[in-house]
């Protein structure tokens, strides 16, 4: 007797037991793992990655994009005619990063937000998404060619949601809606047969779609590519989709971008919206970024 009653008394605590370990299995089953090094730069070539600055992290870039190589010798094939920029970026949190910079063509000057919204998880949230704003100021403006020019009227601003997804250890995919506000719209001037010059303004809210992949062929090297879809464009611009592709070197502290594009502009208003370039004529150009990180 004394035997069963004892049988009744420890079969609910080995069950009560049972399932407690159970539910803790399960508990670890479900541990959300992030999904790290889906991108290994900042940007992809001309349009931002997913990838933030860690917290404490500075961000020094220099950027040079070069002339067209499409005039050969005669400038040395574009090297005579670089544009240059240098940018600061640093990582307020993990999530969060703030940058300045400036660059040469049309004595831009901007200021950068980024941050990060969700992180991709293994076998969990499918997609790291991340928010991006920035605000330019084209200082090249001239008083004379624009009499009536308010400081408002330099100021572009541009924001993006950045989605991306690292498909395996080599291939990360990008895509990032666009929007972009000129206070001042991109002009076309298209020459007619009589000499005359004819002038065509976008629209001052332009939207566009990026996107950008990474294939990693070693712990070193990646083939990178972004493309540009202007949603918008107005049927008489003279300007293109921007097309880039390149290859990433990561050496330490230092990641070194080669690359090849239709846009010699580096900031979004100008590569979305004025890239010039004829990739069937041979009209691009040569660039690079060195990222330095303290």
């Amino acid at each position: 007797m004394k035997k069963i009653i004892f049988l009744l008394l420890i079969v609910p605590v080995l069950s009560f037991s049972q399932t407690e370990a159970e539910e803790k299995e399960e508990e670890v089953k479900k541990e959300k793992i992030p999904v790290y090094g889906v991108f290994n730069s900042l940007k992809v070539i001309n349009f931002e990655s997913t990838k933030l600055a860690y917290k404490g992290d500075l961000y020094m870039i220099i950027s040079h994009r070069f002339g067209s190589v499409q005039n050969g010798i005669d400038d040395f094939f574009g090297l005579d005619n670089s544009v240059t920029q240098f940018k600061f970026i640093y990582g307020f949190y993990d999530w969060l990063n703030v940058g300045i910079s400036r660059t040469s063509n049309q004595k831009k000057y901007g200021l950068q937000v980024k941050y990060r919204l969700k992180q991709q998880e293994k076998d969990g949230f499918p997609v790291t998404i991340v928010g991006y704003h920035f605000i330019s100021a084209n200082t090249s403006l001239d008083d004379d060619i624009y009499p009536n020019l308010d400081f408002q009227d330099r100021l572009t601003y541009t924001s993006q949601v950045i989605f991306s997804r690292k498909i395996n250890k080599s291939l990360s995919l990008l895509v990032s809606p666009t929007y972009i506000h000129e206070n001042l719209a991109t002009r076309s001037f298209v020459e007619q047969s009589d000499g005359t010059t004819l002038t065509y303004d976008e629209e001052n809210d332009q939207f566009a779609v990026g996107l950008g992949g990474r294939y990693k062929i070693s712990d070193v090297v990646s083939i990178t590519m972004d493309y540009g879809i202007h949603m918008n464009r107005n049927s008489n611009s003279v300007y293109r989709n921007p097309l880039s592709i390149g290859t990433d070197l990561e050496l330490g502290d230092h990641v070194f971008q080669l690359h090849f594009s239709n846009s010699q502009a580096m900031v979004e208003e100008g590569f979305i919206t004025q890239a010039q370039g004829d990739w069937g004529d041979g009209d691009f150009f040569f660039g690079f970024n060195l990222i330095r990180i303290f």
